[in-house]
């Protein structure tokens, strides 16, 4: 395992972290307590951070509205959109930085966070450009006398936004962007496995210019400091990806001030193989549908549908393949696949693992956690598992791990079926030659994003969302920084 000097790759790590970071400068917690954050791959300290609280939140929304209505409220559109160009470059000049921070405190190979180098600049450029594309509307109307009307856009206030561990530096992007081009403010309320790429971007976007007050971050747990920021009553809109169990607590608790919500939740996404598929492509396709980050991405591929006729070829060629991915050190350029991101996460893929074959499902490759020189570290060896149905457990619920369940099917409404049994709605693609069918289960699949011939491919323009118990809500498009903004009516009497 490659040893690595700290503090070299920031100072505060190896540190005993007390503070958060509010109103533009770091202000102790108020219970002046810590918890550790833990290089999944070694399975050591990487720094203490400061445990958030009530009162944590409380100043954070405090001094988020303080910003919102000081001001930040006066910086025009071309002040927003140059500040986001200004963090565009100094994002870019300190990117290498970022993204080995992440790999240590998440996990993910360095070729992995290095390789969002692109998207993410891309996304700050994205927002950049919607500061200036956000309208109201002059409207003909139908009232006696002379009336002119119109409708205007305004930023909807206090954001607050709980950010998940599984790639925190690519999503705290979905909602700095929007609230830096609208001139909301926000508090960012970060995983507590994986706080410090968000701490890091506060520091930068200080040093950009952002006023005081706009970005704050709170580190902490999720049942108290993620609690605390859910249910503020001075919070006008949250953003929350994580589990959909959690993601119905936050709409309970959205109800005390009737915030607005946008959620990403679980998923257990279809990913449908055909028999006249170019195998050469959905075979290594299919697979990191799943692998990909180490199985931990929401909208992973993870109930494999595969035409009866090839199943068996199939089985055989994913599993070929699952045993040729390098699973190892994430700073090793070769590695393809890093650790899961705690101990608490790999008792979970583990048990599902042994759930699976309690229940008759045959492992064809892996199952099991990697010992020798990765002992120490959260790994286990991607997962195939065949003669699987749909309604075993393992293709019922989410593990957020690398395990891949293939079912087999006969014919396209058999699979179109099969694909909508399930209360998710995340994503979904199909595998095929053929643009009818292609265009039959594009149309048919019930979920926010499908692809064909190719899967999580994602552009900071188009964007993505769930569906049914996924979620509600875009992340990236237009209508994502819509959804920062409110409409005002307006009526003119020019009589």
């Amino acid at each position: 395992m490659t040893t690595i000097d700290l503090p070299s790759v920031h100072p505060f790590l190896g540190q005993d972290i007390k503070d958060h970071f509010v109103d533009g400068r770091w202000q102790p917690a108020a219970s002046g307590g810590t918890f550790e954050t833990v290089n999944p791959a070694t399975g050591h300290r990487l720094a203490s951070l400061a445990e958030g609280g009530k009162a944590d939140v409380d100043a954070a929304v405090r001094a988020a509205r303080a910003a919102f209505e000081g001001p930040w409220s006066r910086f025009t559109p071309y002040e927003r959109q140059r500040l986001l160009h200004r963090i565009h470059d100094l994002v870019a000049a300190n990117y290498d930085e970022l993204a080995l921070l992440e790999t240590l405190d998440m996990g993910a190979p360095l070729s992995r966070t290095l390789g969002f180098r692109s998207f993410i600049l891309e996304a700050i450029q994205f927002y950049a450009s919607q500061v200036v594309n956000t309208n109201g509307q002059t409207i003909e109307n139908s009232l006696p006398g002379q009336f002119t009307t119109m409708t205007l856009k305004a930023p909807v206030g206090v954001v607050g936004s709980i950010i998940p561990w599984n790639g925190p530096l690519i999503s705290q992007w979905f909602v700095l962007g929007p609230v830096l081009a609208t001139g909301c403010t926000v508090v960012l309320k970060p995983a507590e496995d994986a706080s410090l790429s968000l701490l890091r971007m506060a520091q930068l976007l200080q040093e950009a210019g952002v006023p005081d007050g706009v970005v704050n971050v709170v580190t902490g747990y999720g049942q108290t400091a993620g609690a605390a920021l859910a249910e503020h009553p001075d919070v006008d809109r949250l953003s929350f990806t994580g589990s959909t169990e959690t993601g119905r607590s936050i709409i309970r608790a959205s109800a005390v001030n009737i915030k607005r919500l946008q959620l990403e939740l679980g998923g257990k996404s279809p990913d449908i193989v055909f028999a006249d598929a170019d195998l050469d492509r959905a075979v290594p396709g299919a697979a990191m549908a799943v692998f990909n980050n180490t199985g931990q991405i929401c909208y992973a591929g993870t109930r494999l549908f595969v035409q009866r006729s090839i199943q068996d070829e199939f089985v055989e060629r994913l599993a070929a393949f699952s045993k040729s991915l390098t699973v190892g050190d994430p700073l090793d350029p070769g590695t393809n696949l890093g650790p899961l991101i705690s101990q608490k996460q790999l008792d979970r893929v583990l048990g599902y693992v042994s759930i699976g074959q309690e229940e008759g499902a045959v492992v064809a490759s892996g199952g099991a956690r990697l010992g020798g020189d990765l002992a120490e570290g959260y790994y286990v060896a991607p997962t195939v598992f065949a003669d699987v149905s749909n309604t075993m457990t393992i293709a019922r619920e989410e593990i957020f791990g690398p395990v891949v369940s293939v079912i087999p099917f006969d014919e396209a409404d058999e699979a179109l079926r099969l694909a909508n049994e399930t209360p998710y709605g995340l994503g979904g693609a199909v595998w095929t030659r053929d643009l009818g069918t292609a265009l039959k289960m594009t149309h048919g699949i019930k979920a926010g994003t499908l692809w064909v011939n190719c899967y999580g491919a994602i552009d900071p323009a188009v964007g993505f969302g769930g569906y049914k118990a996924s979620g509600y809500g875009s992340k990236g498009g237009p209508e994502h920084v819509d959804a920062y903004l409110y409409t005002k009516s307006v009526t003119i009497n020019t009589d």
